[in-house]
C-alpha cells in the first residue's frame, strides 16, 4: 500500500523548487497552480512576486522555465509564459497513465493515509428516546455518517458518540404512566418486534400519558415524584426508564438501517451518560471561577455575547432549583472524551441554530482547561430541510414530517425509475427492489451530501431521482454503464499504455481522476463533504464526455488503444465507487 502522489502536486513542488532556485531572494513562493482550459495546469503565482520584487513579470516566469529545464523532462511536455506572466503547464500523456497505473496497482487507489492520526469523537444522530425521528433528523445521520467513512479512510482513529435525548422531566410522566399500566410495552412472546410496532407502542403510550398529565392533578403530582426517583438513582424507577431507551432503540435502529447506516450499541451514549459528572463539572467550574452564582444559578459570562436588550446573555449550567442546564452535559461529555478517549477532535454535526450554544459551551471549555491546544472543537452545523415552498418542510396539515415516511417515498418512486429500464438491461424482480432502495436513499444521501451542510436545502424528491443533473442517480448509472463496458469487452482486458498519445477527453478525465487523493484529503481536514459530492458529479461529466468523444470498445481501435481506454474506465469506475461509498452510497453493478 503506497500514497500516489498527484501530478498536480508534483507541477506544484517542481514549480515551488524552480521558483527557489530562479529567485532566492522571493523565499518559499507559492505558484499558485491550478487547472485551466488554455493548458492542463496554469501558474499565475510570479504576478504577485514580481509586484513584491518589483520586477517584470514574464522576464521572471522566463528565469522559473529556465530553472525547470523541461528538455529532457518525463513529465513536463510543455510550459510556456503567456499574457503578463502566467505559466501554461502541459504534462506528458505517458506521465498521465504512469500515475494512473500506479494508482490502479493500490487497493486504495494510491490516496495517503494522514501523516499524523489522531483520535476524532464525532457526535453525531441525536434522535430522541420515545419520540418519532422525523426530516429534521436526516442532516445529522447523513452528514455524520460520511464523515466517519472519509476520516476513517484516511487512517484517523473515529469513535462515534449518539447524544440521544434519554433524560428529563418528561420522563417522570412516562415512567408513572408505564408504573399504572405495566403491560403496555410487552411483547409477544417469541415475536421479534419491529421499529413500527415499537414507535407505535411508544407513541400511543406517550399520547395517553400526556393526556393522563394534562387532565389528573394527581397524576401530576405523582409524575412529578416520579422524577425525583429517576434522578435519585432508584432502581425500580431506572428499570422502567431502561424499558422506554430498549423500545426506542428498536425503533431507531430500523429507521437507520433503512438509511444503509450501522450504529453500534456501545456508541450510544445519551444525557443520562454523564448524569455522574454533572455536579463535579458544576463545581470544577465554580472553584476556578470560570462561572459564578447568579440569581442562584450558576452561570458563565461573556464580553461579547450579549441579548437583545445589550445585557449580558449567559450560559447557564446549573439552575438556581438545582437542576442541571444542557450546558452541564456538554461540558461532562467534553472532559469524557478528551480525558477519557484521548480525543485530538471533537465534531458536532448539529443544527447550525444551536451555534451560539456550542460556542459559549467551547468557549468555557477552554476557560476551564478541559479543551487545551491540542484539541480542535467544531461544530459542523447544518442547515434546515426545507420544502418545495421554500420553508421549513412539514406535510399539508402543517405537521413535521416523519423520517420513514420520508424515506418509504424516495424508495418508492426510485424502484419505479429502475423499473422503468430494468427490460432493457435484464433486471430481475429482486434486484429492481434492491436497486430501488440504494437508488431511493442514495438520492436523499446525495441531495443533502452535494450542498453545503451549513445551508437550507429543498427537498425535491422529483428533481434527487432524476437521471440527469447533479444527482446520486446520475452517478450510479455512470457506474453500471462502466461494469457494462467492462461485461461486454469480452477478451480484451483493461491495460495502461503510457506510450500512446491521448485524445483531450481522455486527457481532462484522466487528470480529474487524479485528483481524487487531493479531495479526500481537503474533505477530511476541512470537513466538508460536499467537496466530494461535487468532485465525483464533475468526474461523471468528464465520463460523459469521453464516451462522447472516445469509443471505447470499437473494431476500428488498435488492441493497444482499447486495453487503454478499457484502463482508463476501469479506474474511473473504481474511483466512482470509492467515492460514493465515503458518502455512504451504494453503486449498483446494473441498472
Amino acid at each position: 500500500m503506497a500514497s500516489v502522489p498527484s501530478l498536480a502536486s508534483n507541477v506544484q513542488q517542481r514549480l515551488a523548487n524552480a521558483l527557489s532556485a530562479a529567485l532566492p531572494e522571493a523565499g518559499s513562493a507559492d505558484p499558485l497552480l491550478r487547472r485551466s482550459d488554455r493548458a492542463d495546469f496554469q501558474a499565475n503565482g510570479i504576478l504577485a512576486l514580481a509586484k513584491q520584487l518589483k520586477g517584470n513579470p514574464r522576464e521572471l516566469a522566463a528565469k522559473v522555465v529556465d530553472a525547470l529545464g523541461t528538455e529532457s523532462d518525463e513529465v513536463l511536455r510543455e510550459v510556456e509564459v503567456s499574457g503578463p506572466g502566467f505559466l501554461n503547464i502541459t504534462v506528458s500523456d505517458a506521465a498521465i497513465i504512469g500515475t494512473l497505473a500506479a494508482r490502479a496497482a493500490d487497493d486504495r487507489l494510491g490516496v495517503a493515509l494522514t501523516a499524523d492520526p489522531g483520535t476524532t469523537v464525532i457526535d453525531w444522530a441525536q434522535p430522541n428516546v420515545a419520540k418519532e425521528m422525523h426530516v429534521g433528523h436526516l442532516r445529522s445521520a447523513v452528514i455524520g455518517a460520511a464523515m466517519v467513512n472519509i476520516l476513517e479512510f484516511t487512517g484517523e482513529k473515529v469513535i462515534s458518540r449518539h447524544h440521544i435525548g434519554d433524560w428529563g422531566t418528561q420522563f417522570g410522566m412516562l415512567i408513572q404512566y408505564l408504573e399504572e399500566h405495566p403491560h403496555e410495552l410487552d411483547h409477544r412472546a417469541g415475536s421479534e418486534v419491529s421499529g413500527e410496532e415499537a414507535m407505535s407502542s411508544l407513541d400511543r403510550l406517550y399520547k395517553a400519558a400526556r393526556a393522563h398529565f394534562d387532565s389528573d392533578e394527581e397524576f401530576k403530582a405523582r409524575s412529578r415524584d416520579r422524577v425525583v426517583a429517576l434522578q435519585s438513582g432508584d432502581p425500580a424507577t431506572l428499570a422502567m426508564w431502561q424499558r422506554f431507551v430498549d423500545e426506542s432503540k428498536i425503533y431507531f435502529n430500523s429507521v437507520f438501517e433503512k438509511l444503509d447506516m450501522e450504529i453500534a450499541d456501545e456508541d450510544i451514549v445519551g444525557e443520562s451518560g454523564y448524569n455522574d459528572m454533572l455536579a463535579d463539572t458544576c463545581r470544577l467550574l465554580e472553584e476556578s471561577g470560570v462561572a459564578v452564582r447568579s440569581d442562584g444559578a450558576l452561570c458563565v459570562f461573556f464580553d461579547d455575547i450579549k441579548g437583545p436588550d445589550g445585557e449580558p446573555t449567559p450560559l447557564i449550567v446549573q439552575k438556581s432549583n438545582g437542576g442541571f442546564g444542557y450546558a452541564a452535559t456538554d461540558l461532562s461529555a467534553i472532559r469524557d472524551r478528551v480525558g477519557k478517549l484521548g480525543a485530538r477532535n471533537l465534531i458536532y454535526v448539529v443544527d447550525v441554530r444551536q451555534s451560539m450554544h456550542f460556542k459559549m459551551v467551547f468557549e468555557t471549555a477552554r476557560r476551564a482547561g478541559w479543551l487545551t491546544d491540542g484539541v480542535r472543537a467544531v461544530q459542523l452545523a447544518f442547515g434546515t430541510v426545507l420544502g418545495a415552498d421554500g420553508k421549513p418542510f412539514k406535510t399539508r396539515e402543517g405537521k413535521t414530517v416523519k423520517l420513514v415516511d420520508l424515506l418509504d417515498e424516495a424508495v418508492d418512486r426510485a424502484t419505479a425509475v429502475v423499473r422503468e429500464k430494468a427490460e432493457k438491461v435484464g433486471l430481475g424482480e429482486e434486484e429492481i427492489v434492491e436497486n430501488g432502495r440504494y437508488v431511493g436513499i442514495g438520492a436523499i444521501k446525495y441531495a443533502d451530501l452535494s450542498t453545503s451542510a451549513v445551508r437550507d436545502y429543498k427537498f425535491d424528491l422529483d428533481q434527487m431521482v432524476s437521471l440527469n443533473g447533479d444527482t446520486s442517480v446520475y452517478l450510479q448509472y455512470a457506474y453500471a454503464r462502466i461494469r457494462s463496458i467492462l461485461r461486454k469487452a469480452g477478451d480484451a482486458k483493461p491495460a495502461a499504455h503510457p506510450e500512446l498519445e491521448l485524445h483531450p477527453a481522455e486527457r481532462a478525465l484522466a487528470l480529474h481522476v487524479d485528483l481524487f487523493g487531493e479531495v479526500v484529503a481537503e474533505v477530511a481536514g476541512t470537513y466538508e463533504p460536499h467537496k466530494l459530492a461535487a468532485y465525483l458529479y464533475q468526474l461523471a461529466s468528464h465520463l460523459t464526455t469521453f464516451y462522447d468523444k472516445c469509443q471505447v470498445l470499437s473494431s476500428e481501435n488498435a488492441p493497444e488503444l482499447v486495453e487503454n481506454r478499457l484502463f482508463l474506465v476501469e479506474l474511473t469506475g473504481r474511483t466512482l465507487q470509492q467515492g460514493m461509498a465515503l458518502l455512504g452510497i451504494r453503486t449498483p453493478e446494473r441498472l
